[in-house]
């Protein structure tokens, strides 16, 4: 069977949650005795109201707060909303980069005619402007290109062989809280074929300072100049199908000055 890579991830993440998080629950529900005035939610021993959700490996690793805001463009009133997220799904065009596709992903957007936002302060449907930004980046930071795109006149989806540019030091702009936040690049899952039916992926993953190309069973090192190769294509027909379609950045610590 054929499964999607970025689908697969989002998978596999969740399982992991969800399995850590029963885990807990089955050692806490272990360490306590079960009293009257005490209520079994989820195979978790609860006290009176029910606490945080719990915070796994994969939360704190992977998991960053967005934070959608809407100004009613009357009463200028701003309405913020978080969102938790494991990775950023990013549209992308011709001759970008992961930069620019971060900035369209932020960009100002106006809600009107059948568009209206609901302004609670007017009470009633008004022009508005909203936007999506980082609130809180994560630890490391997973963003999906989406090369597929459904094309109405075709009526199916389309890869992109867009040339998008990941750099190897990426520095988030578009933060709310951290405008300093910067990353490295360490794991790059690439998309080989010409559409979204058929293929095959293949990684490149850096290991005490060498990138390593993981080819199924095959492993090999290979030089950081040939990334350059994945970023994709100037042209819309080419030789070339493959493409990086997944990347992983590490947060990097800031060193302490004396």
């Amino acid at each position: 069977m054929h499964q999607d890579a970025h689908e697969f991830l989002n998978y596999l993440l969740n399982e992991l949650a969800d399995i850590l998080e029963k885990e807990v629950c089955v050692a806490k529900s272990d360490q306590q005795t079960s009293s009257p005035s005490e209520m079994v939610i989820n195979g978790c021993i609860s006290k009176g109201p029910q606490k945080e959700p719990l915070v796994t490996l994969v939360h704190k690793n992977f998991q960053g707060i967005l934070t959608n805001e809407t100004r009613c463009l009357c009463c200028e009133t701003v309405t913020a909303r978080d969102e938790t997220f494991l990775d950023l799904s990013l549209d992308i065009e011709q001759n970008s980069s992961i930069t620019s596709c971060l900035k369209n992903f932020s960009s100002t957007e106006t809600l009107n005619a059948e568009d209206k936002f609901f302004c609670d302060k007017c009470c009633s449907l008004q022009e508005a402007q909203k936007r999506m930004k980082i609130k809180r980046p994560p630890h490391v930071l997973v963003i999906h290109l989406k090369r597929f795109k459904y094309i109405e006149q075709l009526n199916r989806h389309k890869k992109l062989s867009y040339r998008v540019v990941f750099p190897l030091e990426l520095k988030l702009s578009n933060t709310v809280e951290d405008a300093d936040a910067e990353y490295s690049l360490f794991a790059v899952v690439v998309h080989v074929g010409s559409g979204p039916n058929h293929g095959h992926y293949v990684s490149l993953v850096k290991s005490h300072n060498h990138w390593l190309f993981f080819d199924d069973e095959n492993v090999e090192m290979i030089d950081e100049s040939m990334i350059q190769t994945f970023f994709g294509s100037t042209q819309e027909y080419s030789s070339n199908t493959d493409h990086g379609y997944i990347l992983f950045y590490e947060r990097l610590v800031a060193s302490s000055t004396s």
